[in-house]
C-alpha cells in the first residue's frame, strides 16, 4: 500500500525489532515511510519507499553518500519530512583490553556520525515541514555493564548529540530528541539469551514492572514525540526503561 498522507517519515535500521515496530505504527499512523537498512526489505515490511543503505559506507564515501541521499530526497518529492528517526546501530562487544580501531570506527561511524550526516543531509527537508528528529539512543548512554565499553560510548555520544543540535537547530524550527531503551524484546537480544532462559529470567525480574519492553512501546512514544502535539519537547533523553534506572541492586 502506497500513501496519498503528505506527513513523511524516514526511519533507518528499519529490519531490525524496533525499526520494524516503528515502521509498523507510523505506517498505521497515516505517515509515508521511507525505510533503510544495510539488508534487502524484509517480506511483509509496510513501508512506501525502501532504500538498501549501508550506514558506515555513507560515512565513509562521499559519493556513496550523495547517491543515498539524493535517493531519499527523490522518493519526498518536495514535500517534506515531518520525522527523521536515526534508529540503525551496531553493537561491537569487547573490553577496554581487547577493543581494535576497527571496533571503534565501525562503532562510531554508524551509531553516532551517520545520524548527523542524515540529519544534516536532511535540514531543509526537515525545516519544511517544522520536522522532528528522533534519536534512538540507549539506557548505556548513562549506565551500562562490562563489555559494552563502545556501544556505550556511541550511545552517551548520541544523546548529547541530541542536546547540542537540539540548540543548534532550535532557530530552525527542528526538534531533536531522543529516545533510550532499557531492554527491549527484540530478535537480537533473545538471540544473547539462547539456552540460557533462566537469565532472561533474571533479567525480567530486574526490571520493577517485572518485564522487557516491547518495540512497540517504544515506537509508541516516537509517534506520541513526533505528532503527540507536544512541540515545546526539544534536546530531552526520555527514558522508557520499566524503572531499571531507577533502582539500586544492593544486596539485602
Amino acid at each position: 500500500m502506497v500513501h496519498k498522507a503528505t506527513l513523511q517519515c524516514l526511519i533507518t535500521g528499519a529490519s531490525g525489532g524496533i525499526g520494524q515496530a516503528l515502521v509498523r505504527t507510523f505506517h498505521t499512523a497515516g505517515y509515508a515511510v521511507i525505510a533503510t537498512d544495510i539488508t534487502i526489505q524484509p517480506a511483509g515490511l509496510l513501508c512506501d519507499h525502501y532504500i538498501q543503505a549501508d550506514l558506515a559506507r555513507v560515512v565513509d564515501d562521499e559519493v556513496y553518500a550523495s547517491d543515498i541521499f539524493n535517493d531519499i530526497h527523490e522518493c519526498l518529492n518536495g514535500i517534506g519530512l515531518n520525522a527523521l528517526i536515526n534508529n540503525a546501530a551496531i553493537q561491537v562487544l569487547g573490553g577496554s583490553d581487547c577493543l581494535t580501531r576497527n571496533d571503534w570506527r565501525r562503532t562510531l561511524d554508524v551509531n553516532v556520525i551517520a545520524p548527523f550526516l542524515f540529519t544534516q543531509a536532511m535540514l531543509n527537508a526537515l525545516e519544511r515541514t517544522k520536522g522532528c528528529v528522533i534519536n534512538i539512543s540507549s539506557i548505556h548512554a548513562r549506565l551500562t555493564k562490562k563489555n559494552f565499553v563502545a556501544y556505550a560510548t556511541s550511545k552517551a555520544a548520541l544523546s548529547g548529540l541530541t542536546r547540542s543540535m537540539a540548540v543548534d537547530l532550535g532557530e530552525r524550527n527542528i526538534r531533536i530528541n531522543a529516545i533510550e531503551p532499557a531492554a527491549i524484546e527484540t530478535d537480537m537480544l533473545k538471540a544473547g539469551f539462547t539456552g540460557k532462559p533462566e537469565l532472561y529470567h533474571r533479567l525480567e525480574k530486574c526490571h520493577p514492572l517485572q518485564r522487557i519492553g516491547q518495540p512497540e512501546e517504544v515506537a509508541r512514544l516516537a509517534l506520541a514525540i513526533v505528532g503527540g502535539g507536544i512541540d515545546f519537547l526539544n534536546g530531552a533523553c526520555v527514558r522508557i526503561d520499566g524503572g531499571i534506572s531507577a533502582q539500586l541492586f544492593d544486596p539485602d
